[in-house]
Formats: C-alpha cells, sequence, structure tokens
C-alpha cells in the first residue's frame, strides 16, 4: 500500500528514555483521535485467535533539541495542510487535566516548551520538516 501522507513522532533528545516513550505515546494518541481515519483490517493468525487492526502508516519517532522541536512545532502548525499535536512540559509536569488548562492560560507562547511533536500530512510536506533528524535509539 502506497500511502500519500506520512506520520512523525518527534521527541526531545535529552529526555530519559521513560519520558520519551511517554511522550511519544501521548503525541500519537492525540493525533489518532483528530485524525479520525480507519484502523486497518482486524487479522486472524494460523491459530484463529483474533488481533485487532492497527493503524497503516508506519510510525517513526524522531529525536531533536528543544529549540528544533519549537521550531518543527511553529513551522507545521503555520501549515493549512498539516495536523500538529505538541506535548509541553506544562501538561507533563500538571496534576490533572484541569491543572494543565489552568497553568497553561496563564503561560506565554514563548514560555511553553515542547516535550514532544507529532505531525502527520502529505508525504512531502512532512519528509521536508522532519527529514534532518536522527531516529531515537
Amino acid at each position: 500500500m502506497s500511502l500519500t501522507t506520512k506520520l512523525v513522532l518527534v521527541v526531545r533528545d535529552d529526555l530519559d528514555p521513560a519520558l520519551a516513550v511517554n511522550a511519544a505515546a501521548v503525541v500519537g494518541l492525540s493525533l489518532g483521535a483528530r485524525l479520525g481515519h480507519p484502523l486497518g483490517d482486524d487479522g486472524t493468525d494460523a491459530s484463529g485467535r483474533s488481533h485487532a487492526g492497527l493503524n497503516p502508516h508506519p510510525v517513526p519517532v524522531l529525536t531533536a533539541s528543544a529549540d528544533a522541536l519549537r521550531d518543527l512545532h511553529d513551522r507545521a502548525q503555520a501549515r493549512e495542510d498539516l495536523i500538529t499535536v505538541g506535548f509541553n512540559e506544562v501538561a507533563r509536569r500538571a496534576r490533572d487535566y484541569d491543572d494543565y488548562l489552568a497553568t497553561l492560560k496563564s503561560t506565554s507562547a514563548a514560555d511553553v516548551d515542547f516535550v514532544a511533536v507529532a505531525v502527520f500530512g502529505p508525504r512531502n510536506r512532512v519528509t521536508a520538516l522532519t527529514k534532518r533528524f536522527p531516529l531515537h535509539a
């Protein structure tokens, strides 16, 4: 299956592994909820066990510096043909979602530091924004 769209998750390169996995999961789930794209068909293995359908897109997890992550978020969010989800330090440190929203409301955009960013859209546009970032190791 040839896909015309691309999905990329980018996590901050100085995160501990457990925080990087969590950040990738948060933006991945959040992006998935926004896409509304159908999953692949459920499958059945040779033993007859059912396996739930999966997202048909490859999902590379890349890394970037804090500054590069902010730049990626800003550039991707400025494009109408891309869907962008950012997970930031305000959200990561919040006790619950209401706390996050209240704290975010009093935080200037310049003080929102990103932990991870997910970008989805036309393959060439997403590649142009993310091709310089290495895979998470």
